[in-house]
């Protein structure tokens, strides 16, 4: 039971190729069902580590790496197809790169640094998989969606993405300064 939840994410990130094979035949009901599949076992494989204290510290490095993988893979694709405006995409690659680099900054100048999302990158990761789910509903077209709910929700991706990546670059550069290490740690609950 132990190796469940690593199981399922090392599962999610097999998916990633899969998923951009799909997208790239245009098989987008195939395509959804992949992606509704690796949300359940998200979900499934976080519920039975903290249900039966399975938590591993590889299984928190490799389960946002699986979110990321599989949402960037899904990105890629929607953007070279045209779905997902090219900006935006960029935005998120970028925020993404800051982010990984002021970890890595900081790891390397002081001791391990533990990190959790903050409130406003969760409401950007479910914005962004709402987005990208809309996208494959629509390009599926068994259930119409209107323009402005694909259009509202690039905007929300977008400006959650400037907001989270202003929350890190607060923490570390402007409020915290020398003291950032200690309070992330006191954060995440070290």
């Amino acid at each position: 039971m132990t190796h469940i939840p690593n199981i399922l994410t090392l599962l999610r990130i097999m998916a990633c190729p899969v998923l951009i094979v799909l997208l790239h035949d245009e098989r987008y009901g195939a395509s959804l069902l992949l992606a509704a599949a690796a949300g359940v076992s998200d979900a499934l494989d976080g519920f039975i580590a903290k249900r039966f204290n399975c938590v591993s510290r590889l299984g928190t490095l490799l389960d946002p790496l699986a979110d990321k993988v599989l949402i960037i893979s899904a990105m890629v694709m929607l953007t070279l197809s045209g779905d997902i405006p090219l900006w935006l995409f960029v935005g998120i690659v970028f925020r993404d790169l800051i982010i990984v680099g002021g970890w890595l900054i900081l790891t390397t100048l002081h001791t391990e640094v533990y990190m959790r999302p903050s409130f406003v990158s969760k409401i950007n990761t479910t914005l962004l998989i709402v987005l990208i789910l809309a996208i494959l509903i629509q390009l599926q077209g068994a259930v119409p969606i209107a323009p402005w709910v694909t259009t509202s929700l690039i905007v929300g991706v977008a400006v959650t993405t400037a907001l989270s990546l202003a929350h890190y670059l607060w923490i570390w550069a402007i409020r915290r300064g020398p003291d950032a290490v200690g309070d992330l740690r006191r954060e995440s609950g070290e």
